[in-house]
């Protein structure tokens, strides 16, 4: 379920969120531990008390000190270095009433200005603490004067342990233990030190502070980095969703693109990717579109000759006409599907081109053997002869391409060459290196040429100039050969021979 909601949420949410967590997980440890830190430091403050008080306990009982003024007196006057980090000593009888407190002696420089007639007192026993608190009509005030305290200790649980309160104000802050003085199993006394413990006040309140602090600071460092993350990343991240949608939607509005492609950083890169990939599907389905929209035009032609032809041929006697007649059919379903199977080579080529990677081949090996595979057929069966002729002689020109595609694109070439030449002649295969260390390989046949003066025409989708062969070729090989040279990153040119007849093919590689 709390996947469920995170999943739902934005990442600016999901941010803020999970900080808020975190932030109150920290706030409660943090809480927990100003909570300890105060009786932790009091503990400590309370066991000096406790040995102080022990250790001036065993000087009384030692010295066999009585509760009574005049003895109090000198014992106070003789034990002063027991109480120099204290800041009032009283004892009190068994009976409650004040034998002795450094507040009426010249025991130490300080100025002992603080009074412990009225202090805060934590409730050791409610029943009784409520029944002095009546019969001193305070009100229900929580504050009593020692003698009550004392008086509440007495009946307490906790009698015959030390008893520590405190007394906390806008500017002090006192620490007061209290115990019982017992000779005998007998109470003959009680004992109260006080201390003013404002470093513990103080240290409290620097950790408070601290903590606020460091809360208010990360509180603004999440403030800004949550702005940050949402100006600088999450906007952007908007942008080119909304900038899909456009067009997905093929909606006329405006996108802000190309404010996003002069970013110099991932989001930029991303941006750039994203309209370059968008840029390419347009073309792609572009070329798709216009590729159907040709293939259907040239299906179109052979299936107007077939239907004609047909008619034709089922209202003629003449056999000589009926031959003509079913000569064309033939001819117009070879073109048919030279024109489906052609163009289903392109659309696997298409795909197979966008899984295959680039690797470093050495071209000559590829052409001796699509050329050896060439003359087992055709030597034979027409007595062309293919020659491949290394002008540099060399046995080793590495490109960087894919090599069933380079085996496809001598294939391709070659096919055309034979295509246009007569039987017994010859096909000469070159191949070299440039001054610029380009690898040429350059296909020349005896054939008919090219007639058009802009050879460039030759390597549009579905133009054949071939009166002689109708329906034997779809106007696609050469077409193909020519995606194929441009994805290896090379060109590809055609001229007719200057010095005899025939066509001059050249592909330039570019050195690896």
């Amino acid at each position: 379920m709390f996947d469920g909601f995170l999943k739902s949420l934005s990442i600016l949410k999901k941010f803020l969120f999970i900080n808020l967590i975190i932030f109150l997980i920290i706030g409660s440890f943090a809480f927990l531990y100003i909570s300890n830190v105060k009786p932790n430091l009091i503990k400590d403050k309370k066991n000096n008390h406790v040995q102080i008080i022990d250790n001036t306990i065993e000087h009384i009982l030692r010295l066999n000190i009585k509760f009574e003024e005049e003895d109090i007196r000198r014992f106070l006057f003789s034990t002063r270095f027991l109480f120099q980090n204290l800041d009032r000593v009283i004892l009190f009888d068994n009976q409650f009433n004040l034998v002795g407190d450094t507040d009426t002696l010249d025991l130490d420089p300080r100025s002992f200005s603080n009074r412990l007639d009225i202090v805060q007192l934590e409730i050791l026993d409610e029943k009784t603490s409520k029944k002095i608190t009546e019969t001193k009509n305070i009100n229900n005030e929580k504050t009593v004067s020692l003698k009550d305290i004392l008086t509440n200790y007495s009946w307490s649980k906790d009698y015959g342990k030390s008893f520590t309160f405190i007394q906390e104000g806008y500017d002090q802050f006192l620490l007061t233990t209290v115990k019982n003085v017992t000779l005998d199993n007998v109470n003959i006394g009680y004992l109260a030190i006080s201390e003013n413990a404002n470093d513990v006040k103080l240290a409290i309140d620097e950790r408070k502070t601290f903590i606020l602090r460091t809360a208010i600071f990360i509180i603004i460092v999440i403030f800004i980095f949550s702005f940050v993350l949402n100006r600088y990343f999450l906007k952007p991240i908007k942008n080119l969703v909304t900038y899909t949608k456009i067009i997905k939607e093929k909606s006329r509005k405006k996108t802000n693109i190309n404010e996003l492609k002069e970013r110099n950083d991932e989001i930029g890169t991303l941006s750039i990717s994203l309209d370059d990939m968008t840029n390419e599907l347009k073309k792609r389905i572009s070329h798709a579109e216009n590729f159907s929209t040709d293939l259907v035009h040239e299906i179109r032609n052979p299936l107007t000759s077939l239907k004609s032809a047909s008619e034709i041929l089922n209202e003629t006697d003449n056999q000589s006409q009926r031959r003509k007649l079913i000569n064309i059919l033939n001819h117009d379903v070879q073109r048919i599907e030279r024109l489906i199977t052609d163009y289903s080579q392109i659309l696997k080529d298409e795909v197979a081109l966008s899984k295959e990677k680039m690797k470093k081949i050495n071209l000559k090996l590829i052409v001796r053997s699509v050329v050896d595979d060439f003359n087992s057929i055709y030597e034979t069966k027409r007595s062309i002869k293919i020659i491949l002729n290394d002008l540099n002689n060399e046995e080793e020109y590495f490109i960087n391409g894919i090599e069933n595609r380079v085996e496809q694109i001598i294939a391709n070439l070659l096919d055309n060459s034979i295509s246009f030449s007569e039987d017994n002649k010859k096909i000469l295969v070159e191949i070299f290196r440039n001054d610029i260390n380009e690898i040429i390989l350059r296909v020349i046949d005896e054939g008919k040429g090219f007639k058009e003066t802009s050879t460039k025409k030759i390597f549009d989708r579905f133009y054949s100039n071939r009166p002689d062969n109708f329906g034997e070729h779809s106007g696609l090989g050469l077409n193909i050969v020519k995606n194929l040279v441009d994805l290896h990153g090379a060109t590809i040119k055609a001229a007719n021979n200057v010095a005899k007849k025939g066509a001059n093919v050249e592909i330039i590689f570019p050195k690896s």
